[in-house]
């Protein structure tokens, strides 16, 4: 079984013939094709990181777990290879391998082959160079000539693996981090499993661009904490020069770790969504037309002559619009809404429209459908980040179905201004709603379902009020994101007379930092269950010593027709017998109504550690008093009436991180 895996890794020498593909090299010189090896699976690199190359090993000891694997993979010698870099590629042989060094030992193949951007790389100029190298190249630096025989399937693959991760997991910090942790567990997987959700669209292109600007400064910044770093260890005095690169040194070291955190939020795959990005929304709005009209457009794919007449009776009729209208036709709902300005509306007819873009709604704009929901569907096609994004200063969408596919991210983002959504229901992919800082949604009789994440984001120092909906068939029903952070306002927060169900998770999730107070009240819980789980044992033995034949006894029927057990007095069972069936049968009635209660004490409690901290800032500016107004900030709660049903791990959840 051992010989199978490893074949179906690294292809297997007892069958004849190469196992893996071949790529013809680009550009005007002919050079030989190479093996095809940059297209492996995530399982693929997976089990060779971790079975074959890296297994248990700390960071400090990835080049010499990797040399060791070379040693048995690698063919010493008799190969030739592409040696690539940013200015020329040339033909080489491998003459040795120097594998504690991770170098291949080559000399250029004759017949001399070579492309550069520059006609200075003669045959003599590489020589030189070679020279200066001593003849050793970085493995990751070549790329190994195609060989249909097989023999050097496994050579071409390991060079790959040594090239991949030193190209796209390993960091020049790693070494620094503590010795003490599994490197594959701890930065290999995650960090791998980023690189293929990005390569297969799973992340949005706003995250993916936030890790890229974060990776380059910490290892700008590191370059920078390198140089003073060996600068002061290369001082012998101790002059105020050096005191002043310690200080430097100590906050570069500070901006690294910082970096360091923000990247391994987004390599982890749950983390990276449960925090989100900030995210830039860079739409403009147009403003009024610059005659001042505003037109009304309607959207329908064929126009019969009975639904315009019932168009002009309910929706476009001079008398109960007061104004004569400007009227425009579109087939495509999304060029409609392109051509809108400040104040325009959008009426979308019964029918259902396939779009692939993305609707940006930067003006105040209606978009209403004619009918029922389910009649006006609007299905997102095609991979892309966004399907409604939303920065008008008053949107309204109402009476209309949304349906998206391949999304990264959620249905509905309201980046700024107020969107009211009313009578729609929204089949969601990802994320289901996402309320930014600033932003406002008013949310009313409306039916959500499907979200791989959570059905609605609210992110602090947002506006959000639910009134009559349904969430349903999420991963969590509502999220609220961290708002103890010292940068936000709270959020405000109304939810009336929703059904939240059938949620994989929670109905809704807080998600807020561990405080030291939250350690100190989850000892103290701990420490109260313990002595009520004791005293209800020590009251069911006393009870067992005191009447030793109760388990053996049968109940009878007393005079008042009731069962009783002879020889025991009825009022002793409920103490240990019958509060729980009691419990139990609370603990159903209330599911969907101690929840309401749950979450306003919760956010409330949160709300009054976020004034906590907001008065202990103010006492450390030296500021003694303020307004108990502006100290008061507290989170505006409703939460009454809603239903929660049938969630996977209860009404309420708090994630600490």
């Amino acid at each position: 079984q051992e010989d199978d895996d490893s074949s179906s890794d690294y292809g297997s020498r007892d069958k004849p013939g190469t196992a893996l593909g071949r790529t013809v090299p680009d550009g005007n010189v002919l050079f030989p094709d190479i093996f095809h090896t940059d297209h492996l699976l995530f399982y693929e690199r997976f089990k060779a990181y971790q079975d074959y190359i890296l297994a248990d090993c700390k960071a400090s000891e990835v080049k010499e777990f990797t040399a060791e694997y070379l040693e048995k993979v690698l063919e010493p010698s008799g190969w030739q290879a592409v040696w690539r870099t940013n200015v020329f590629e040339v033909l080489v042989e491998v003459v040795d391998v120097e594998y504690s060094a991770l170098k291949a030992v080559v000399q250029l193949s004759d017949p001399f082959l070579c492309e550069s951007q520059a006609s200075t790389f003669t045959l003599e100029c590489m020589q030189e160079l070679l020279e200066l190298k001593e003849r050793q190249i970085p493995l990751q630096e070549l790329w190994v000539v195609y060989d249909e025989s097989g023999e050097f399937d496994q050579t071409a693959l390991a060079v790959e693996h040594v090239r991949f991760f030193y190209r796209c997991i390993w960091r020049t910090w790693d070494e620094e981090e503590e010795d003490d942790f599994d490197y594959f567990v701890r930065c290999v997987e995650p960090r791998l499993r980023l690189h293929y959700d990005i390569l297969e669209h799973r992340v949005p292109s706003g995250l993916v661009a936030d890790y890229q600007n974060y990776l380059s400064q910490c290892e700008e910044i590191y370059r920078k904490f390198l140089n003073v770093r060996n600068n002061i260890s290369s001082s012998d005095s101790d002059s105020e020069v050096e005191n002043v690169s310690m200080v430097e040194g100590l906050k570069l070291y500070e901006k690294i770790e910082h970096l360091k955190q923000k990247l391994k939020l987004i390599e982890n795959p749950l983390l990276r969504y449960v925090f989100g990005y900030q995210k830039y929304s860079g739409l403009q709005a147009k403003g009024l037309r610059p005659t001042g009209t505003k037109i009304t457009h309607v959207v329908s794919s064929t126009m019969m002559a009975g639904l315009l007449q019932s168009l002009i009776r309910d929706k476009l009729c001079p008398e109960s619009c007061g104004e004569e209208l400007e009227i425009q036709f579109h087939s495509d709902p999304l060029a409609a809404v392109d051509a809108c300005y400040e104040g325009d509306r959008v009426i979308i007819c019964p029918g259902h429209y396939v779009v692939d873009g993305v609707f940006c709604i930067a003006d105040s704009v209606e978009l209403e459908g004619y009918g029922l929901p389910d009649d006006i569907v609007i299905e997102k096609r095609g991979k892309g980040d966004n399907f409604v994004d939303c920065t008008g200063a008053n949107v309204r969408i109402s009476n209309l179905k949304l349906v998206q596919h391949d999304a990264v991210e959620g249905i509905l983002n309201v980046h700024h201004g107020k969107t009211t959504l009313e009578n729609c229901v929204l089949q969601c992919e990802t994320t289901g709603i996402t309320i930014r800082t600033s932003a406002e949604l008013l949310m009313k009789n409306s039916d959500l379902y499907g979200a791989k994440g959570a059905g609605v984001e609210i992110y602090p120092g947002s506006m959000c009020t639910l009134l009559d909906n349904g969430i349903h068939h999420c991963k969590e029903g509502i999220l609220i994101k961290n708002f103890l952070d010292e940068h936000y306002d709270i959020p405000k927060i109304t939810m009336v007379n929703n059904m939240i169900h059938n949620n994989e998770g929670y109905g809704v999730v807080l998600v807020r930092p561990t405080m030291p107070s939250d350690v100190k009240d989850a000892s103290a819980e701990r420490t109260k269950g313990v002595l009520n789980d004791l005293a209800v044992l020590c009251d069911c033995l006393l009870t067992f010593l005191l009447f030793p034949d109760l388990g053996n006894t049968q109940p009878t029927q007393s005079g008042d027709g009731t069962a009783r057990v002879e020889g025991f007095r009825q009022e002793r069972l409920p103490e240990c017998v019958t509060d729980e069936l009691e419990l139990y049968e609370q603990a159903v009635i209330s599911e969907q109504t101690e929840g309401n209660y749950e979450i306003a004490n919760e956010l409330g409690a949160t709300s009054a550690k976020k004034s906590q901290m907001h008065k202990k800032r103010l006492s450390e500016l030296g500021i003694t008093e303020a307004d108990d107004n502006l100290m008061s900030q507290e989170m505006f709660v409703s939460i009454v009436g809603n239903q929660f049903k049938w969630n996977g791990k209860g009404s309420f959840g708090t994630f600490l991180f």
